[in-house]
């Protein structure tokens, strides 16, 4: 057709009516081409009448209504020929809206917020009769960091976020009442004599077998123990100090209860813990004990004892202040633990000698996962709810305002 167009001259009457007849077609098509693309939005917003456009008006360019409320323009093109442009502008659903819209950050820590949980004073107990039913306050405090698992380093949290968004669930561990108790038993208690096998506390974090050689009464009525280490040595304690060498009944035990552990893959043989969850399905039928120095282990029944005579509140025996306000809250929300959820291959920031550190995920294992250091290749053992996860205390610390706030 358009070589038809250059071989005629526009003077020529036949051309020129060639050319005639040639626009009107190409605008006849366009304007079928124009209605069937607006045939659906003429049906909501009411169908353009192109049969009144006069020709003037497609000749001069002029602008002309559009079905969809936007400009039309025509436009001249070479040998008379007419091109009609729409342009149409279309709302994107609310949940496209939603997706490309940035996320929002976690929300950033200062420096003030976490140097109250960088430093942790610890009361000394002589090896000797300093042993007490209360434990004290001492009045001077050494400067001395120790288990500092609380500690977050601000400078290091703006890439933490960008690498992994914690989830975390506080779904109940259980609903079977055998599996979720934290209420100690009225039980009688047992006899403590003289001669009975005992494992006692003889220094902090370490305990050790013996034999109770006296029974010593205060002038306050308070009772105490003088016990005969095995590894040489001997201690006057009190009840909460020393524990009956005996596999516990399951009766007895509860969440909550202070024992003592054999570890027996540590270089100290009996370690004293706290009882932080009971045989279920989701343990493949285990023990949780948290260590004093914050360690989580997972025992049988038969690897640890229970504490003849506890204090009131069994946290009160823990020396490190960060692991008892740990402690206590999660009897507190017991049977709910908060624990974040971690697949193998994912990466974690946990502290590790009082610094956060990017680790990997090796294994998870029940509420406990297996973190391997990115530095130097350290592997240890930790509770997916741990204080020493990067974002676990600014969570655990929300949560127990809004509990404070709640009771007021």
């Amino acid at each position: 057709m358009f070589i038809m167009l250059q071989n005629r001259s526009p003077d020529d009457s036949k051309g020129a009516s060639f050319v005639k007849s040639v626009n009107m077609i190409e605008m006849d098509d366009q304007l079928e081409v124009t209605m069937s693309k607006s045939e659906e939005t003429s049906a909501k917003r009411g169908r353009f009448d192109f049969d009144n456009i006069s020709e003037s008006q497609w000749e001069s360019g002029d602008s002309v209504p559009s079905t969809s409320g936007s400009v039309c323009k025509k436009t001249h093109l070479e040998y008379g020929l007419s091109k009609r442009v729409e342009v149409s502008l279309v709302r994107l659903p609310d949940h496209k809206i939603s997706a490309l819209r940035p996320l929002t950050p976690l929300p950033f820590y200062s420096e003030d917020d976490s140097q109250s949980s960088s430093d942790s004073d610890v009361d000394k107990y002589d090896d000797e009769s300093s042993d007490s039913d209360h434990p004290k306050k001492s009045k001077a405090k050494k400067k001395k960091k120790v288990n500092n698992i609380g500690l977050q380093d601000s400078r290091t949290l703006p890439y933490m976020l960008q690498d992994h968004t914690p989830i975390i669930d506080s779904s109940a561990f259980a609903y079977v009442p055998q599996e979720t108790t934290k209420t100690r038993p009225d039980l009688p208690e047992e006899e403590i004599t003289v001669g009975s096998t005992v494992l006692a506390r003889k220094k902090n974090l370490r305990w050790q077998r013996g034999q109770i050689v006296e029974v010593v009464t205060k002038e306050d009525g308070r009772l105490k123990y003088k016990i005969m280490f095995e590894e040489k040595g001997r201690s006057l304690v009190s009840g909460h100090h020393i524990a009956f060498e005996v596999t516990p009944r399951l009766e007895q035990v509860y969440v909550g209860a202070r024992v003592v552990v054999n570890c027996l893959e540590d270089t100290i043989q009996f370690r004293a813990g706290i009882l932080a969850e009971l045989p279920s399905r989701k343990n493949r039928l285990r023990f949780l004990v948290f260590l004093d120095n914050h360690r989580p282990i997972y025992v049988g029944l038969t690897l640890f004892y229970l504490v003849c005579r506890p204090l009131p509140d069994p946290t009160d025996d823990i020396q490190d202040d960060t692991h008892k306000r740990f402690m206590k809250q999660y009897i507190n929300d017991w049977p709910y633990p908060h624990l974040t959820q971690y697949k193998p291959g994912q990466h974690a920031f946990v502290e590790f000698n009082s610094i956060q550190q990017k680790c990997k995920v090796e294994m998870v294992d029940s509420s406990l996962i297996m973190v391997v250091s990115e530095g130097n290749q350290h592997k240890e053992w930790i509770h997916r709810g741990s204080i020493r996860l990067s974002h676990m205390p600014r969570f655990l610390e929300l949560r127990r305002r809004e509990a404070e706030a709640g009771e007021q």
